[in-house]
């Protein structure tokens, strides 16, 4: 954060308030998310209650990410997650790094601007929902926090590593409590140690140190997993971070080597954890829970509990990319910073080249010099990195030097890890992480980047395959739907086509205006079953028909089309309305194949909006046994109506009648009358878009005669 004392007095206070706020709300731990200046994401600034350490995969958050982190601030609204099979079924991306039981809420922190978010932790023990006290003491302590930070220094920005805050409780009786404490430790037949929230051990009595096999001094201090060789497996520490998470008791057992089985027992708290230690064969104590078996492996180095969670969390996050530019965002913003590096370049392999499609912490001239070097250069190790299917890590300069004089000064960089993205054999490209300054990659760091490079092998492949259809996609889209609507003397137009929001991004929902005379016009829109290529191809041929015959009687128009599909032998059925505009008689002659009615806007005696009762025949592409009947309906159009043809995706969402979304849409034209169509265009979509996915296309046209 800013430096100086004014920086120093506010994070003081913001020390001050997380603590309070985790004693006022009873809760195990919480946290302060703040968002990025100059990156969109949201990255944890002071934790209270937990160890920074075991929420390393959670240290920083995209806010374009699936989680309840995110959703509380893009919303801007308290979400809680009450259970952990909630999390799994709302989040399930996010709860593949948290397989703990526990409560959480996430309330938006919102003061003079939008900062970020606190994160509230429970015990499993709290109940699955929040009463309407506990729900107003989240947001008020929220607003409490987002003060402070609104008083604070006039530029917060997080550090590169969250703050751990201590919480603060009342002390009474501290040196002769302590004293009596420790004399009562020494004399238990029980081995007795006690851990902080790091996992440290800040106590132990000498039953401790004798069954761990290390003095008192060794220990002190030390993560017992790090100091004890053979409690050197993520095995033991997962039961600590579950004890940290959960605040509930974890009982398990372990073999000493080479045949001595203890008796573990952990009792967490708010302020760390009691271990109680014993023969397997001695008594339990009476409340202890059941101990588990388990018989970990002797490991020379082992990956780190925390290491694995990062793995799931990080690979989790790969699975939600959908595109090369989301593969590029999930890499830079949490691969990058989780394993300290300060540069990334993601390059594939394109006609014997590498081309580069992302990079972050690099000078553009830099990667202009990179993009598109041939695959056997000699100048980085990339192309042969790809070649051979092997990682290579560089810690300084000088090694890289050896091998590649001239790659140091190309990047500037001084570390390097070159990560071949392979798919089945199938070189796909090279992932670069770089350092700002030398770095020793360990046995544990580079397992689990090579791990994670076939991880975004897999995402960059598939995000190409779909980059490629998206781009085929839209060009077929584009081609068939009008580049232009036809300008009319006396007729204004505003058209608008949005897709689904899954799938290719094409769809079969279509609309044209084609003009006959200075006076008289055809509007058509109309639906194709489905949103593929096949249907977009069919559109295509249904407007070409449609145009073929334009200028006939409307249900004609529609018999002729029909015909057409039924010559197709196409199985999608489509559902079409034509109107023949008269501008001088001020008529309308509608037909429609089983479409959605028109809504007419009318401004006298007063602004009113009707759907048009049209007589409905049956859907294009339907082979009834004989000539399909399509009934023709006229209407008046009155000075300065407004007419408005769309498609069900405008109006048809889950669970909603649709005859109540016409009659919002109605009310929506009739209270925007003033609106240019344009805006009054835009404003219908976002009227009638939800906030999550949709699933339809959704084709509007808005006609105005003044």
């Amino acid at each position: 954060m800013k430096n100086g004392d004014s920086g120093v007095r506010g994070e003081a206070s913001l020390d001050e308030a997380l603590s309070a706020v985790v004693r006022r709300a009873g809760a195990s731990a919480a946290g302060v998310y703040l968002l990025s200046a100059t990156e969109p994401v949201l990255r944890l600034a002071a934790v209270c209650g937990m160890p920074a350490r075991a929420v390393t995969p959670w240290w920083r958050v995209a806010v374009s990410a699936a989680g309840p982190l995110s959703e509380a601030v893009r919303e801007d609204r308290l979400v809680w997650v009450g259970r952990q099979e909630d999390l799994a079924r709302l989040y399930p991306n996010a709860a593949a790094g948290l397989p703990y039981r526990f409560a959480m809420a996430f309330a938006p922190l919102h003061g003079v601007r939008r900062w970020g978010a606190l994160a509230l932790l429970w015990s499993a023990s709290h109940p699955p929902s929040l009463t309407v006290r506990e729900r107003g003491h989240i947001l008020s302590s929220a607003q409490r926090i987002a003060q402070v930070l609104d008083e604070g220094p006039a530029v917060w920005s997080p550090p590169e590593q969250p703050r751990a805050v201590a919480l603060h409780r009342p002390v009474s009786n501290a040196a002769q409590t302590g004293l009596a404490a420790a004399d009562l430790l020494q004399r238990l037949p029980l081995g007795a140690l006690s851990l902080d929230l790091e996992g440290r051990v800040t106590h132990l009595n000498a039953a401790a140190a004798r069954l761990l096999g290390r003095s008192a001094e060794r220990l002190l201090g030390t993560l017992p997993w790090q100091s004890v060789p053979w409690l050197d497996h993520p095995t033991h520490e997962e039961h600590y971070r579950t004890a940290v998470f959960t605040r509930e008791p974890v009982a398990y057992t372990a073999l000493r080597p080479p045949d001595v089985w203890l008796d573990f027992q952990l009792y967490p708290s708010d302020t760390g954890i009691t271990a109680l230690i014993y023969p397997h064969q001695s008594r339990h104590p009476a409340s202890a829970p059941p101990p588990t078996i388990t018989t970990p492996p002797s490991t020379a180095e082992g990956a780190g509990t925390g290491r694995i969670h990062q793995l799931i969390h990080l690979a989790a996050a790969l699975s939600q990319t959908v595109t090369v530019a989301d593969v590029v965002r999930v890499v830079a913003d949490q691969i990058v910073p989780a394993f300290g590096a300060q540069g990334l370049v993601l390059s594939v392999a394109d006609a014997g080249r590498l081309k580069i499609t992302g990079h972050r912490g690099y000078d553009p001239r830099a990667v202009a010099r990179l993009d598109g070097l041939s695959l056997d250069t000699g100048a980085t190790p990339a192309g042969h990195i790809l070649r051979s299917g092997v990682p290579a890590f560089f810690a300084d300069p000088d090694e890289m030097a050896h091998a590649y004089p001239q790659a140091p000064a190309l990047s500037g960089k001084r570390a390097w890890a070159f990560l071949p993205l392979v798919v089945s054999d199938r070189r796909v490209g090279c992932c670069v992480l770089s350092y700002d300054e030398p770095h020793s990659f360990s046995a544990s760091d580079r397992a689990v980047l090579v791990s994670l490079s076939g991880l975004i092998a897999q995402a960059m492949d598939r995000a190409r395959l779909y980059d490629a259809k998206h781009h085929l996609a839209r060009g077929l889209q584009q081609t068939l739907l009008p580049v232009a609507l036809p300008t009319m003397p006396r007729l204004a137009v505003a058209a608008r086509y949005r897709p689904a929001t899954h799938g290719l991004d094409v769809g079969g929902d279509f609309y044209d205006l084609i003009r006959l005379s200075d006076s008289t016009a055809a509007a058509v829109i109309g639906d194709v079953q489905g949103h593929s290529i096949t249907a977009a191809a069919l559109m295509g041929q249904v407007r070409t028909a449609v145009h073929a015959t334009a200028g006939a009687q409307p249900g004609e128009v529609l018999a002729r089309t029909n015909r057409v599909l039924l010559d197709l032998e196409t199985e999608l059925f489509v559902s079409c309305l034509y109107i023949h505009i008269d501008l001088s008689e001020r008529r309308l002659h509608l037909a429609s194949a089983g479409h959605l009615p028109p809504l007419l806007r009318t401004l006298t005696p007063r602004p009113d909006t009707r759907a048009l009762e049209v007589d409905p025949g049956p859907l294009l592409g339907i082979d009834i046994g004989s000539e399909a009947h399509y009934p023709v309906t006229r209407a008046p159009l009155p000075p300065g109506a407004l007419l408005a043809l769309y498609t069900d995706g405008l109006v048809e969402t889950p669970e909603t009648d649709i005859t109540h979304s016409i009659a919002a849409l109605a009310h929506h034209l009739t209270t925007h009358t003033e609106q240019p169509l344009d805006e009054l265009a835009d404003s219908i979509l976002h009227h009638a878009l939800p906030p999550h996915p949709h699933t339809d296309d959704i084709a509007l046209l808005l006609l105005h005669a003044p």
